[in-house]
């Protein structure tokens, strides 16, 4: 409980939730959390070559309790999703989560019984990153681009309420094997 849930909302809040944006998108610490192929190129993106240590985020956390962001690194099985699902549920507010690759984003070519088809029917999801792998390069946009999102989100009561809000989105979509219809 801090100072903006005892302000009016809008309540010379917009300097302070600047700051705490700013401060936010530099302190991000990523959770260990890889599951296929894609998993070697998010690791590849902790070596100097790609240099993730200067979004001060170098350090891969072992435990989701010390972590504030996920990226689900390849394809989810059905054994799997309750396993991602209890990770992001230990992860301390606020949290967000990559989408890394076309198998944790879609189900990529495993469109089957055993493959969660979009890891956002478990989770919700923040950025989308296509590939099959997608590169380090793409992940390093992917989290420039979320650090742009992050920045700007409001802080306190509204917070929780978008956060809410976007969970819902995301669970009430229409999972992929039912858009065969939608597609055509």
């Amino acid at each position: 409980m801090g100072i903006e849930e005892k302000l009016p909302a809008g309540f010379a809040l917009s300097t302070l939730e600047g700051l705490a944006g700013y401060m936010r998108k530099a302190s991000m610490w990523p959770v260990t959390f890889g599951l296929a192929c894609c998993a070697i190129e998010m690791m590849a993106v902790g070596t100097p070559d790609y240099d993730i240590a200067r979004f001060g985020m170098e350090r891969f956390s072992a435990t989701p309790r010390q972590a504030d962001l996920m990226f689900v690194a390849g394809r989810v099985s059905q054994k799997m999703a309750p396993v991602v699902r209890q990770i992001y549920d230990q992860m301390p507010n606020p949290k967000w989560v990559i989408s890394m690759g076309v198998c944790a984003s879609s189900g990529g070519m495993f469109n089957n019984y055993a493959i969660v088809q979009g890891v956002d029917h478990i989770i919700p999801v923040d950025i989308y990153l296509p590939g099959c792998p997608p590169r380090p390069q793409m992940l390093l946009n992917a989290i420039i681009e979320l650090h742009k999102q992050v920045e700007s989100m409001p802080l306190g009561v509204n917070r929780e309420k978008a956060a809410r809000a976007a969970e819902e989105a995301a669970l009430r979509a229409t999972p992929t094997h039912q858009m065969k219809g939608l597609l055509a």
